[in-house]
């Protein structure tokens, strides 16, 4: 059978019968990967901990019928152990590669898994908060896949902003005549950080008070949720966490 062979972003494993598992995988040049690793989860295993969630690898895989089968890994970016010491690290971690997973369940590109790379780094090295990585992934992720939020003019009619309403579901920043009753209000610092985080501007954001961080957390995760069509479970373990 062919064999080939790709850097690739863990994103999670579900177990298979007594030493397999079944790992699902965001590759930079194939997209999303579902393969099983034979004999990982017995303790001679050779790869078994380059194959956990948010590790980093080069590996080698053959195709199979219904999934194909790893064959070799070895790691690139060993992330998860920095990670996981961190319950804010950790579950920021999870909440992006389960966005990604959501994302890339149609195609990817090599951006996306770049991106999810730089995040997972960014987190293992806790120089900046753990949410604003988080949401500047997520806006970043969003926009990589179409769904850029619109925040300078009206998203609706064009109307040249800045505007002082967000609505998810419009996609993004609004006008007053185009918000619909009930609109989140948009504070021009919550404005100022949301186009900080999706540019990458990292003075700024980590300048941010905790107050208009939590604000631009909040418009983020309804954006994002609202474009994926359902909820991103992690996201809720962060909000607890606050």
């Amino acid at each position: 059978m062919p064999t080939y062979r790709d850097e690739v972003v863990v994103l999670r494993t579900h177990k298979l019968g007594e030493a397999d598992r079944i790992v699902t995988m965001l590759s930079r040049r194939h997209g999303k990967i579902r393969a099983v690793a034979k004999g990982v989860r017995r303790t001679s295993s050779r790869f078994g901990a380059r194959l956990e969630p948010f590790m980093v690898a080069d590996v080698q895989l053959y195709e199979g019928r219904s999934l194909d089968v790893i064959q070799q890994a070895e790691s690139l970016g060993s992330y998860g152990a920095e990670i996981a010491v961190h319950y804010d690290r950790y579950t920021a971690a999870h909440a992006m590669v389960e966005t990604a997973d959501r994302l890339n369940e149609a195609e990817s590109t090599p951006q996306q898994y770049l991106l999810l790379v730089g995040g997972l780094r960014a987190l293992a090295q806790g120089a900046h908060a753990s949410r604003s990585v988080l949401d500047s992934y997520l806006l970043r992720a969003m926009a990589l896949s179409g769904w850029a939020p619109g925040l300078g003019d009206c998203a609706r009619c064009g109307q040249v902003g800045p505007h002082d309403f967000f609505v998810a579901q419009l996609g993004g920043t609004v006008c007053r005549n185009c918000a619909p009753a009930g609109s989140a209000r948009l504070r021009p610092e919550t404005g100022d950080l949301l186009r900080s985080l999706i540019a990458g501007e990292w003075d700024a954001v980590d300048a941010a008070s905790d107050p208009t961080t939590a604000s631009a957390s909040g418009l983020i995760a309804a954006y994002a949720q609202f474009h994926l069509e359902r909820g991103i479970r992690s996201l809720s373990h962060l909000e607890g966490a606050r």
